[in-house]
C-alpha cells in the first residue's frame, strides 16, 4: 500500500468522516499553514482530531492515528486573519509517520479500506443495513435538529461503509465513540455499533420528549392558573377589595414558611392557602379558611419553655406558697429529678382530691413558678359538652378549638402547667360526655397524637403537666380515675391552720389592706378564736376572709384615728367585739355522761367533726324510726345494729322478745344536714344497747367503724380527719377499727400524745371500752359481767331495768332537795 505525503489539520472537539462535507473555521498559524500548503498542492489534506481539545499547540502523540483525508472544496480569508474553509471527507486514513516540518504538520498516510463483504454475508447485511436505515428514521423523527429529508437520502444509499459513515456524522455522539467508529475498518462492527449507538440515542431522546411534554402541560396549566388568577384580580380590584386581601394572604404565606410545623400540618396549610387564593374575599368560606389559618399559626407547634431543674430551689418555692402539702410537693420534685436523668419524660397527671380550700388550686400556681413553665386554668365546673374540649367542626358555623387546644395558644408553649379545675363537675347531656373526651387527653399513651374537631391535625400533648382538681371521686368515672395519680388532700388542723395565718394570710391581708406601716399583731388566741367560732371548713378561705375582715376594721380605725396609733392588739375579746356573736360551734359533746348517747365521728364537706347519735326506746311493738336526714347506706347500718343487738340479747342479759314491746328511735342531730355512710355502724349499737340496759356512754369517748351482721368492726375512711374532729371537741379516747391502724402516719404527733387511739376488731371490745360499768345493785347483772369481761348469767327484762334506774333517778333527786332545804345557816 503506497503512502501518501499530506499536511495535516489538527481539529478541536471535531471529527470528519468520509463522504461528510463541513465548514471549518481555522486560526492557529500551523494550521493556516498546512491549508495553504494543500491549495499550493493537489488540495488534500489530512484531517486529525486533537485528543485534548484545550491544547494550542498539540504534538504528535496529542493526535489521533486515525484522520480523514479530505479535499478543499473553498477557502476564504476573513479580515480578522482566520480562514474559512470547506472540506469533503473522501477516504480514512492512518498517520505512519510525521515529517518535519517548520511552520506546519506534514505526514506519510496510508489509506485505510473497509472489510469486503462476502456473498455470503449480503444477505446479512441486507438485514442489518434496513435495521440501521429504520433506527436513523425514527432518530431523526424524534431529534428535531436533523433535516428529514437527510432520512430519505439515506434510504437510497447501497454501500455499508458509506450509509455507516453518512449516518456517523450526522447523529449526536459522543466524540470518543465517533473516533471508534472511524478507527473502526469492519463495516460489519461499525454497522453492529452504530445501531446499539442510536438505540440508546433513542432512548435518551424519548425520555427527553417525556419531560418536555410534562414540562410543556405544567406550564400551559400555570399559566392558565396566572391568566385566571390576574382575571380574578383584576374582578377584585373593580371591586375595592383586591389590595387589602392580597396584603393579607402575603402576610399568611410568610407566616406559613417561618413557622416551624410537623409535616401533616405544614402540608395541610399548604393546600388551605391554594383553596384561599382561589376564593373571593368577600365569601363565607373564605373567612373560614382563614380563621383556620390563623388558628392553626398561631399554636405553640415547638414552642416551648426550659424547665428549673434546680430541685433545691423548685423545693424552696413550694415551701415559700405553701405550708404542709408535702404529698403533692414531692410527686412534682420527682418529675423534675427525672426530668434532669432523662432527654424525654412524659408530663405527670396529678389529680389533687380534697375539701375546699386547702390550697389545690393555688398549688398549680406554685407548681408553674417552681418549674419555670407557663400556668394554663381551665375550669371544668359545669362543662356537660364534648365539644368544649375537643371542638366544633369548621361545618359549622362559628366554629371554634376546644378549650384544651385554646388554653395552649392563650400559653403560648407547649409544655404548659395546665390546671383542670373541679374535673368532678362535669355533667353530661344529649350533647356528648365530656369526661369521656377527657380520656384522650389524660392518658399519656394516647395524647401524644390528640385530635381536636376543628384543627383535625394530631397536637402533642405529652409535654404538658396536667394538674386535675376535684372535691371527691365518687363523680369521676372510674376509666378517668385510673388515667391519673390521685393524691388526697386532707384538712387542716388547727395548728396546722395557726401557722398557715402567721407565715401566709396575716402578712398578705396586713399588704392587701394597705397596713404595712402598722404594727398590727393578732395573738394565737384571737387566731384559734377565728377557727373555732368563725370559720368551719377543713381548708383556710373563710378564714382568711375573717382576717381580712377584721384588717379592715382596724384600717378604719386607723384612718380615724387623729393620734395615728402604730400599734393593734387584737386578742379574743377584741375578736369579738369586731366581728360579733360566734357563728359557729364545735360539738364538743355532754358535759356528762349520757344515756343512749354515743359520739360517733363523720367527715364533711368542712373536715371531720363530731356526729352525735341518740336512741330512745318506748314501748311498742318492734317498730324502728330513723331520723336526721339519713342516707340509704346509713339507714341499712341502722337496721344491721338493730339487727346484731338483737342477736345478742343474751349476752347482754335481756330477754329475747325483748324487741316484740318496744319501739326504737335513732336520730342524728342537725337534722337538716344529709348524712351518709356506713362509718357510724359502731355508734348506733352503743347507743342502742346503751338505751336498751339504761348504761351511761362515756363522755370522752369517740368512735368509728362499719359493723357486720356478725359483730366484727371493719375499716373506714378518713381517720385522720376524724380523729383530729375528736380532739378538737376534748375527747380523750377515740374508738376505731383495727385495719385502720396503717392509717395513723398522716395523725399529727401531738394530736396522738392527747388521744389515745383504742384499735378494735369486734363490737365486744367496743361496749367495754364506751359503757360505763353499772353498779352493784344494778338489777342486770349480767350485763356488768360483761363488761367485766366475764360469760353473761341470766336474763333481764328492759323495763325493769328503767324502772330500777327511774327509781334511783328519783332517790337522787329527793336527796338534792333535802340537802338543799336543810343546808347550813
Amino acid at each position: 500500500m503506497s503512502h501518501l505525503d499530506l499536511p495535516l489539520l489538527p481539529l478541536r472537539e471535531l471529527i470528519v468522516f468520509p463522504h461528510e462535507v463541513v465548514p471549518l473555521f481555522v486560526g492557529r498559524e500551523k494550521s493556516i499553514n498546512a491549508l495553504e500548503e494543500a491549495m499550493a498542492g493537489c488540495r488534500r489534506i489530512l484531517l486529525c482530531a486533537q485528543k485534548k481539545a484545550k491544547v494550542n499547540d498539540p504534538k504528535p502523540d496529542g493526535i489521533h492515528e486515525f484522520g480523514t483525508i479530505g479535499t478543499i472544496i473553498q477557502l476564504l480569508r476573513l479580515p480578522d486573519g482566520t480562514v474559512k474553509v470547506l472540506v469533503e471527507g473522501q477516504d480514512r486514513a492512518k498517520i505512519v509517520e510525521y515529517i518535519e516540518e517548520e511552520g506546519s504538520f506534514r505526514v506519510n498516510a496510508e489509506v485505510v479500506e473497509s472489510d469486503p463483504v462476502s456473498e455470503e454475508e449480503e444477505a446479512e447485511f441486507s438485514a442489518l443495513m434496513r435495521s440501521v436505515q429504520t433506527t436513523f428514521e425514527n432518530y431523526v423523527k424524534l431529534n428535531k435538529r436533523v433535516p428529514p429529508e437527510l432520512a430519505v437520502s439515506v434510504q437510497s444509499i447501497e454501500n455499508p461503509s458509506r450509509l455507516a459513515d453518512t449516518i456517523a456524522a450526522h447523529v449526536n455522539f459522543k466524540l470518543s465513540a465517533k473516533q471508534e467508529l472511524l478507527e473502526t475498518t469492519s463495516v460489519r462492527s461499525r454497522l453492529e455499533m452504530l445501531y446499539e449507538l442510536m438505540q440508546n440515542e433513542i432512548e435518551i431522546l424519548q425520555v427527553e420528549k417525556k419531560i418536555r411534554t410534562r414540562v410543556k402541560k405544567q406550564m400551559e396549566k400555570n399559566q392558565k392558573e396566572y391568566y385566571l388568577n390576574e382575571q380574578m384580580q383584576a374582578i377584585q380590584k373593580e371591586l375595592g377589595s383586591q389590595d387589602e386581601f392580597k396584603n393579607e394572604l402575603q402576610e399568611l404565606e410568610d407566616r406559613v414558611r417561618r413557622k416551624k410545623l410537623p409535616k401533616e400540618a405544614s402540608e395541610r396549610l399548604k393546600k388551605e392557602m391554594k383553596k384561599l387564593k382561589m376564593m373571593s374575599p368577600m365569601s363565607a368560606e373564605a373567612t373560614v379558611v382563614r380563621n383556620y389559618i390563623d388558628t392553626v399559626l398561631s399554636l405553640p407547634w415547638s414552642e416551648r419553655t426550659d424547665d428549673m431543674l434546680d430541685i433545691v430551689e423548685a423545693e424552696e418555692i413550694l415551701d415559700d406558697d405553701h405550708y404542709g402539702l408535702e404529698k403533692p410537693k414531692e410527686r412534682i420534685l420527682e418529675y423534675l429529678a427525672v426530668q434532669s436523668l432523662v432527654s424525654k419524660v412524659k408530663g405527670p397527671i396529678l389529680c389533687l382530691v380534697g375539701p375546699p380550700g386547702v390550697g389545690k388550686t393555688s398549688l398549680a400556681k406554685s407548681v408553674a413558678r417552681a418549674t419555670s413553665r407557663k400556668f394554663v386554668r381551665m375550669s371544668l365546673g359545669g362543662v356537660r359538652d364534648e365539644a368544649e374540649i375537643r371542638g366544633h367542626r369548621r361545618t359549622y358555623i362559628g366554629a371554634l378549638p376546644g378549650k384544651i387546644i385554646q388554653g395552649l395558644r392563650k400559653a403560648g408553649s407547649s409544655n404548659p402547667v395546665f390546671l383542670l379545675d373541679e374535673i368532678d363537675k362535669m355533667s353530661t347531656d344529649f350533647r356528648g360526655d365530656p369526661s369521656a373526651a377527657m380520656l384522650e387527653v389524660l392518658d399519656p399513651e394516647q395524647n401524644s397524637t390528640f385530635v381536636d374537631h376543628f384543627l383535625d391535625l394530631d397536637y402533642d400533648l405529652s409535654d404538658v403537666l396536667f394538674l386535675c382538681t376535684a372535691n371527691s371521686l365518687h363523680s369521676i368515672p372510674i376509666p378517668l380515675q385510673d388515667r391519673m395519680e390521685i393524691i388526697s388532700l386532707s384538712g387542716y388542723t388547727d395548728e396546722e391552720k395557726l401557722k398557715i395565718s402567721r407565715q401566709y394570710l396575716l402578712p398578705k391581708q396586713i399588704e392587701l389592706n394597705g397596713l404595712g406601716s402598722v404594727n398590727v399583731e393578732i395573738t394565737d388566741s384571737g387566731i384559734k378564736e377565728l377557727i373555732h367560732s368563725y370559720t368551719k371548713e377543713a381548708g383556710v378561705r373563710n378564714l382568711e376572709r375573717a382576717i381580712g375582715s377584721i384588717l379592715r376594721k382596724i384600717a378604719r380605725e386607723y384612718v380615724k384615728d387623729e393620734k395615728k396609733r402604730k400599734a393593734y392588739k387584737i386578742d379574743v375579746r377584741r375578736v369579738q367585739k369586731l366581728l360579733g356573736p360566734a357563728k359557729y360551734r364545735f360539738n364538743k359533746g355532754e358535759e356528762d355522761d349520757q344515756i343512749g348517747m354515743t359520739n360517733g365521728l363523720a367527715v364533711t364537706m368542712f373536715g371531720g367533726d363530731l356526729l352525735p347519735a341518740e336512741v330512745m326506746i318506748t314501748a311498742g311493738a318492734g317498730k324502728v324510726t330513723l331520723t336526721g336526714k339519713l342516707g340509704e347506706v346509713m339507714q341499712e347500718s341502722a337496721r344491721a345494729a338493730v339487727t346484731y343487738v338483737r342477736s345478742r340479747c343474751l349476752s347482754f342479759g335481756l330477754d329475747p322478745d325483748f324487741y316484740q314491746h318496744a319501739d326504737f328511735h335513732v336520730h342524728f342531730p342537725e337534722g337538716a344536714v344529709p348524712k351518709d355512710g356506713p362509718s357510724a355502724g359502731v355508734t348506733m349499737v352503743t347507743s342502742l344497747v346503751s338505751a336498751l340496759l339504761q348504761l351511761p356512754v362515756r363522755k370522752d369517748v369517740a368512735m368509728t367503724g362499719e359493723i357486720n351482721l356478725r359483730g366484727r368492726v371493719l375499716p373506714i375512711g378518713g381517720l385522720k380527719e376524724k380523729v383530729m374532729a375528736a380532739y378538737r371537741s376534748g375527747m380523750k379516747l377515740v374508738v376505731c377499727p383495727e385495719e385502720n391502724k396503717k392509717d395513723t402516719h398522716d395523725i399529727p404527733k401531738n394530736v396522738l400524745k392527747n388521744v389515745e387511739l383504742r384499735f378494735v376488731s369486734t363490737i365486744d371490745e367496743v361496749l367495754r371500752a364506751a359503757l360505763v360499768v353499772p353498779e352493784e345493785d344494778h338489777p342486770n347483772t349480767a350485763m356488768r359481767e360483761f363488761l367485766e369481761g366475764e360469760e353473761a348469767a341470766g336474763t333481764v327484762d328492759w323495763r325493769d331495768v328503767r324502772a330500777f334506774v327511774e327509781e334511783q333517778k328519783r332517790k337522787r333527786e329527793l336527796e338534792s332537795k333535802r340537802s338543799s332545804k336543810h343546808g347550813p345557816h
